[in-house]
């Protein structure tokens, strides 16, 4: 994270013996140890966090589109069906030529070509 070289790091030690003395050294070292543990354990729950936001809102996209996709899926089978519901009818009701017009007309009979 810091570009301090061995250097560097005594010459810090050194100084901050001369200023705190020997005596209070380790105890500023500890609590400078729990700041930098807390830091850590901060940046380390917000990036988790932030990960989890945003899984979240890749998964409410797919939902999203899996819906739209049913939705789309739905109006189409619904369709169909009343297309067939017509034929049905127009089959029941003895009017061959209808029927006739309305199987030309309907997609997926058996004049189209296979897929």
């Amino acid at each position: 994270m810091f570009d301090f070289s061995l250097g560097e790091m005594l010459v810090v030690a050194l100084v901050a013996l001369v200023v705190l003395g020997p005596e209070r050294l380790p105890k500023a070292a500890r609590f400078a140890g729990l700041w930098v543990r807390r830091a850590r354990a901060q940046w380390h729950a917000v990036k988790t966090e932030l990960e989890q936001e945003l899984a979240n809102e890749e998964l409410k996209r797919s939902l999203q589109a899996s819906r739209q996709a049913l939705a789309e899926t739905q109006t189409e089978l619904h369709t169909r069906l009343q297309d067939a519901q017509t034929q049905v009818r127009a089959l029941e009701t003895g009017a061959p030529a209808v029927a006739d017009e309305l199987q030309d007309a309907a997609p997926g009979t058996a004049q189209d070509p296979p897929r």
